[in-house]
């Protein structure tokens, strides 16, 4: 194969599977990089639905199934929303973004969902912990971190093979002015997000642990 023909294959190879193209370590910061990025991302967006739905159903005395029902829709429904932002704002329109992300996240947020649920099960009275206790937020943020481990391969599978959050990532920082309504869909990075929900946590637990000790 000569020179002009290898190019070639190669840059169709790297259009047709995006996650091969960073595994090597390119522009995109290599598959670990990304399949962490990926990860914190869904993980960003479930805590935010589980801890909401948490709170709604502990405020309107839901049943503890009924709780982990509405925790588990909106932990979905942010994750979602958040994979959908950065699609919106690069031009895409709300139907080929939802369909976008149904294919790229479903997966991970999944995995998340079931690991954190079972961790959460196993940890002795923090399915059963209000908000007010400290069991419950030291059984969430253990939860949360098993969820992001046992995810985190799962999306460096899907990457490698195109698939997964490699499906949305070419529209991510798209070239070109953002204008229109679009300019007001927020660019919410997932470290920042994440950094948030840690100290929304840490500041739960301070609450519950100032709490118990009055």
């Amino acid at each position: 194969m000569n020179e002009a023909a290898t190019s070639a294959h190669e840059h169709h190879h790297a259009h047709e599977h995006p996650g091969a193209q960073d595994a090597t370590g390119g522009p995109g910061g290599g598959l670990a990089s990304m399949a962490a990025g990926a990860t914190l991302h869904c993980l960003t967006g479930c805590a935010i639905g589980e801890i909401l739905g948490l709170m709604i159903g502990t405020a309107v005395g839901l049943a503890a199934g009924a709780t982990i029902a509405l925790s588990v829709a909106l932990a979905f429904f942010f994750g979602y929303a958040l994979s959908s932002l950065p699609l919106l704002r690069s031009g895409l329109s709300l139907r080929a973004a939802l369909a976008l992300v149904l294919a790229a996240d479903t997966v991970s947020i999944l995995t998340m969902e079931v690991v954190d649920n079972l961790v959460m099960a196993v940890i002795p009275g923090a399915m059963d912990a209000g908000l007010v206790n400290a069991v419950f937020w030291v059984g969430m943020s253990i939860s949360l971190v098993a969820a992001f481990a046992a995810a985190y391969p799962v999306n460096r599978q899907l990457l490698s093979r195109g698939k997964g959050h490699a499906l949305t990532h070419a529209h991510h920082g798209a070239s070109g002015a953002v204008t229109g309504w679009r300019r007001f869909i927020p660019d919410l990075p997932a470290p920042a997000l994440a950094a948030a929900i840690a100290a929304f946590m840490l500041g739960g637990l301070v609450v519950a642990v100032a709490d118990g000790l009055a």
